[in-house]
């Protein structure tokens, strides 16, 4: 991993898509902290669209799920879910500067969320920024079982269908690899990346209150 000196500058939308563009991130080593640290991994973790795996167990919870999705509905919500410690996370990444500047490229329409409700209860989700063809998932989180798998398993039915053609997951985790992450060169992140980011896409090609039903649809023939 290579990552810069702590940056000083106030962030802004602008300057974190031109970021994204290059294949830069930003993130805190903690949500207490006052600094930003610019990231640029050697090796960077992808989910690729056409290789994407639906476990047969998350499929049969999808199939008996009665969750709602819902998109771009409650960013703050989800934020402050993906900022609470969880199983494997005692401590998050995200913190105020962080928050305020996906806010208001949430407010700009660059930024996303896919939420689970059950029960009229969020229960899990999660947040990324699109440029382009390219979507660039940030956190998520889960309150129940398998919340932010059914988040995820929407995400690709929709980028894939919007005809996005990159999805970058920054790092991989044993939670991602089931589901066909891998890692690639920094050179070979940046040839997709470039392509990807001047074509266009649509991620409001599916409604944006859907069920299960109408996710699985798209990500079944390539599982």
């Amino acid at each position: 991993m290579r990552h810069t000196e702590p940056t000083q500058t106030r962030l802004s939308p602008d300057l974190l898509l031109a970021a994204y563009s290059l294949g830069i991130f930003p993130m805190a080593e903690s949500a207490s902290s006052k600094e930003l640290f610019w990231f640029d991994p050697k090796r960077r973790g992808v989910l690729p669209l056409d290789e994407f795996h639906l476990p047969r167990r998350l499929r049969r919870t999808l199939r008996q799920s009665p969750a709602e999705i819902r998109i771009d509905h409650d960013f703050d919500a989800v934020i402050a879910g993906c900022s609470m410690p969880g199983k494997g996370r005692e401590g998050t990444w995200i913190n105020s500067e962080i928050r305020r500047v996906y806010r208001a490229l949430f407010d700009q329409g660059a930024c996303h969320t896919v939420e689970v409700y059950e029960d009229g209860e969020l229960t899990g989700g999660l947040y990324g920024v699109s440029i382009g063809a390219a979507f660039f998932g940030e956190s998520m989180f889960h309150r129940r079982t398998d919340a932010s798998k059914i988040a995820l398993v929407h995400l690709v039915a929709r980028l894939k269908q919007g005809g996005f053609q990159l999805l970058d997951t920054q790092f991989i985790t044993e939670h991602l690899k089931q589901f066909g992450a891998r890692e690639i060169p920094r050179s070979a992140y940046r040839r997709i990346l470039k392509t990807a980011i001047a074509e266009p896409s649509d991620f409001y090609c599916l409604p944006t209150v859907t069920c299960s039903d109408v996710c699985l649809q798209f990500v079944s023939q390539t599982s």
